[in-house]
């Protein structure tokens, strides 16, 4: 029997969205300059509150956000792209998008963390690049506007077009169940937690998360 199962939380999805945004935002303010620069770190800090909170929520979030949920090893990938699926491969993330995942959250991560360190020497400066050397810095900067941007795009880039081929060739909707949080599966399936306590303890969680982020770059400022 087949019925509509939770299987992204609302905080998942209010993540996935944010970020999203974030990451267009940042795109747009890192080209404009000047005074959008303002906004620019704005961005970043909250980026980096959110993947904070992705990765606590990663742990403790609904049964489908969790990391435990798409831990998938080198071998389960290989017969997943000889077509060997598995049941579960359909509910949260099959091993190939949990890879996708993954490298966006490392990238991200990454990028954020140079951006933290950078300084143009014009006019704008991370947190933290007073508290490195001069090489490290220069580092930090040529990854964060050269190289990390380049394989963010990349990245989002090969995400839109795997939900577009999944979407159009395999008749598998995969942005509906990020705005609405079900998919229609067998009732076996467990749904992820998705109540007003997991949502406030949710809530709570990125509010340290924004917190941390907010006095680290005021301690470094």
């Amino acid at each position: 029997m087949v019925k509509k199962v939770r299987v992204w939380d609302l905080p998942t999805r209010l993540f996935h969205w944010a970020l999203a945004v974030c990451f267009v935002g940042l795109i747009i303010t890192s080209q404009v300059g000047g005074e959008a620069m303002v906004w620019h770190f704005r961005l970043g800090y909250s980026v980096l509150s959110l993947l904070l909170f992705r990765l606590v929520w990663g742990v403790v979030g609904g049964r489908w956000s969790r990391f435990a949920s798409f831990m998938y090893t080198p071998s389960t990938l290989i017969r997943y792209l000889k077509g060997e699926h598995r049941a579960e491969h359909a509910v949260g993330h099959n091993p190939l998008g949990a890879l996708s995942v993954w490298a966006l959250l490392g990238f991200v991560l990454l990028q954020v963390a140079a951006g933290l360190f950078s300084d143009d020497e014009i006019a704008t400066s991370g947190p933290l690049s007073k508290m490195a050397s001069g090489e490290w810095v220069g580092r930090a900067t040529d990854y964060h506007t050269e190289v990390g941007i380049v394989i963010l795009i990349a990245l989002v880039v090969l995400h839109i077009v795997a939900i577009l081929f999944y979407r159009i060739k395999k008749k598998e909707d995969l942005i509906s169940p990020m705005l609405n949080g079900d998919k229609e599966l067998p009732d076996t399936v467990e749904p992820s937690r998705d109540d007003a306590v997991s949502r406030t303890l949710a809530a709570a969680v990125f509010l340290l998360c924004a917190g941390a982020v907010t006095w680290l770059v005021r301690w470094a400022n």
